[in-house]
């Protein structure tokens, strides 16, 4: 005897369908919409020819066929929404019921983990060392124990919402030995402990901290050997410390991941980005295959430049470039070394950094003024509670992390900020990229827990940087009062000048963007041991981003670990991500904005049509695989590296001119 749903299926099936029918996909209806209803179609056809076309009942009226295709969109919503209902079973409303109170008690815990981690990063302290560790261990006992609850649902014919949610529970890395899994929580703290308060000490007993310190000698210093000191000093000081550390911590992440039933951590953190056939290293290096051209004009024209500085005894104008020389500690970008590498130094200058300090900025006038121009596009201002809570500047009085980060503490709008801001435009650019994380935080807020993160999490990083592409505008910065004495867009110098500065911290950075993870996914999956950790992290900093060590290191030495995002066991391909989604996002934004000129010059402040279509995006936090985020903001769904090609493509014309009898590469 039917039941019940079944008998409402048959009656689906006179309205909707009968075997070889095509269903209508109405132009009103936007893309997501229409997927979501061919999704369904297909689901419950399947069920139809089962249950009612098998058992005599195949009429198909061809009127009400006609009739759907011409409902209006309000219509087609409610269609959907019933057809949702059709699929729903007994089992599956159990299982939603059992979601929503998993995603509200995961809302509690995510709540006072990030208290806990907010403690131990705005002071740094063994009490509250020891409080991250205990709270890691409840979230991670308590996910393990939903992640079995979780597994007893059959989610086969469940909604896709419903699966998705299931198919995160049930994804864990953790290993379900307590003692493994605080073993792992320790070490972590540790080793970010030992990167946050290590120092240089000079012979004079004074010791120096990386940040303002010895980055500050990276940047500004021209001496060889003053570089050479400050580079060697702080990989000195953090690696030996944590080489067996990080070894340790590798294992016990492979046991928990392999417990799981997964080859190692590295599948994963892959994961993330729901690649088919883990098929994330695929596309990435499709990418950087792409872009390569583009980095290695960049990086025979910035060796020569530093040839002619240092000399040709310290740097060739063939092969590999010694890596302290790039005016940052990792060489991962190279705008600080701009004063060396400038095409045109008659043109002027666009760095706003003295006339901050002039026009009496501090870091709370540098927030407002990254506030406003979200505002400006429609979002949301910053809640009182991130102005009472932030860290903006460096306390006097304890130990903090300075990398800035922006953190959600999933209740009540209660977002925050933690940085040590210095008054300078690089910090400000920073202030912008942070707070498009908390943008992202904000629009996505009510969505299910388990939804409130990115698309991937390369989305969360390309957000603020997208906002960045328009503040480090000459026309932008003179709209807010920085810039004064620039008009109109300048000439061809003025703008091959901006654009190289541009390219020295987004086209430099890419190679290592790429290589951070590569060198990770390798050491997890074993191909890369503790006895040859640094040599090979060597053999791929040589390999992409054409650089070397300025002295002789060795397999004793430990310099992954002079990298924040390797001592904290941070994914780092999202950067790679980023780097070029932010390219494809500004494009799109600046279309939406009416833009008209070359993609360098866009600038969206204002603009709250382009505002409307980042906050769409947004909105949609992790509640589909990120190719459908990426096709509401920019219509592809994929990463696409044709506009960031594009933004710098008068650079490299001019670039490759200028290289015309250099020798590329470096192999």
């Amino acid at each position: 005897m039917w039941n019940v749903w079944k008998i409402w299926l048959c009656f689906g099936a006179v309205l909707l369908s009968c075997s070889g029918y095509t269903w209508p996909l109405p132009d009103q209806l936007s893309a997501a919409q229409q997927r979501e209803l061919k999704e369904l179609q297909e689901d419950v056809e399947t069920e139809i020819s089962d249950i009612c076309c098998n058992n005599g009942l195949k009429r198909c009226c061809v009127e009400t066929k006609k009739s759907l295709a011409e409902r209006k969109i309000e219509e087609w919503k409610e269609l959907i929404d019933s057809l949702k209902e059709l699929k729903s079973t007994p089992d599956e409303e159990k299982a939603m019921k059992w979601l929503e109170e998993y995603n509200e008690e995961l809302r509690q815990r995510q709540a006072k983990s990030a208290e806990a981690n907010w403690a131990q990063s705005t002071n740094i302290t063994d009490e509250n060392a020891a409080k991250v560790v205990d709270v890691t261990m409840e979230l991670t006992k308590w996910s393990l124990k939903k992640m079995e609850e979780g597994k007893k649902f059959d989610t086969s014919g469940f909604s896709d919402d419903v699966k998705r949610q299931f198919g995160m529970i049930t994804k864990s890395g953790s290993s379900s030995d307590e003692e493994k899994t605080r073993k792992v929580a320790e070490i972590g703290t540790e080793l970010e402990k030992i990167y946050s308060t290590s120092t240089a000490c000079l012979p004079s007993g004074t010791c120096l901290k990386l940040d303002p310190d010895l980055e500050g000698i990276l940047a500004k210093s021209r001496d060889y050997d003053r570089l050479t000191w400050a580079w060697l000093s702080w990989r000195d000081a953090v690696g030996p410390p944590m080489k067996d550390k990080y070894a340790e911590w590798v294992a016990l992440m492979n046991e928990g991941a392999q417990e799981n039933g997964y080859a190692d951590k590295g599948v994963i953190w892959r994961g993330a980005y729901e690649m088919p056939n883990d098929t994330l290293e695929e596309m990435v290096d499709g990418v950087w295959e792409k872009v390569k051209p583009l980095y290695t004009q960049l990086h025979a024209y910035v060796r020569r430049k530093l040839s002619e500085t240092y000399g040709e005894d310290k740097v060739l104008t063939t092969g590999h470039i010694p890596a302290h020389l790039f005016g940052n500690m990792w060489a991962q970008q190279w705008n600080n070394i701009y004063d060396i590498v400038v095409p045109f130094p008659d043109q002027p200058a666009i760095d706003v950094s003295d006339t901050m300090v002039e026009q009496g900025y501090d870091p709370l006038r540098m927030f407002k003024t990254a506030e406003a121009f979200f505002v400006s596009i429609g979002l949301r201002p910053m809640p009182q509670v991130f102005w009472d809570k932030s860290m903006i500047v460096r306390p006097v009085d304890r130990e903090v992390v300075c990398h800035a980060s922006a953190e959600d503490f999933y209740h009540d709008s209660d977002v925050r900020i933690k940085m040590c801001t210095k008054v300078n435009q690089e910090d400000l650019q920073t202030i912008h990229h942070e707070m498009g994380h908390v943008e992202y935080y904000l629009t996505y807020e009510d969505q299910k827990t388990l939804y409130r993160g990115g698309a991937n999490p390369g989305f969360h990083e390309a957000v603020g940087d997208t906002i960045a592409l328009s503040v480090n505008t000459p026309g932008h910065l003179k709209k807010i009062g920085l810039l004064q004495n620039i008009e109109g867009n300048q000439g061809t110098e003025f703008q091959i000048n901006e654009l190289l500065k541009m390219a020295l911290s987004k086209v430099a950075f890419l190679p290592f963007g790429l290589l951070i993870d590569k060198w990770r996914w390798r050491v997890f999956s074993g191909d890369i041991t503790p006895d040859k950790f640094n040599t090979e992290w060597w053999n791929l900093r040589m390999k992409y981003q054409g650089i070397k060590p300025p002295v002789e290191r060795t397999d004793e030495d430990f310099d992954p670990g002079a990298k924040y995002h390797i001592p904290s066991g941070t994914p780092y391909i999202r950067y790679f991500f980023s780097f070029v989604a932010q390219f494809q996002f500004q494009q799109a934004l600046c279309e939406e904005a009416g833009h008209d000129g070359p993609l360098h010059t866009c600038d969206i402040y204002q603009s709250k049509k382009a505002g409307a279509k980042l906050k769409n995006m947004l909105s949609m936090g992790e509640s589909k695989p990120w190719p459908e985020a990426m096709k509401a903001i920019t219509g592809q769904d994929k990463l696409d590296p044709s506009a960031i090609l594009k933004y710098f493509e008068p650079l490299e014309k001019w670039l490759r001119e200028q290289n015309k009898n250099e020798e590329l590469g470096w192999e």
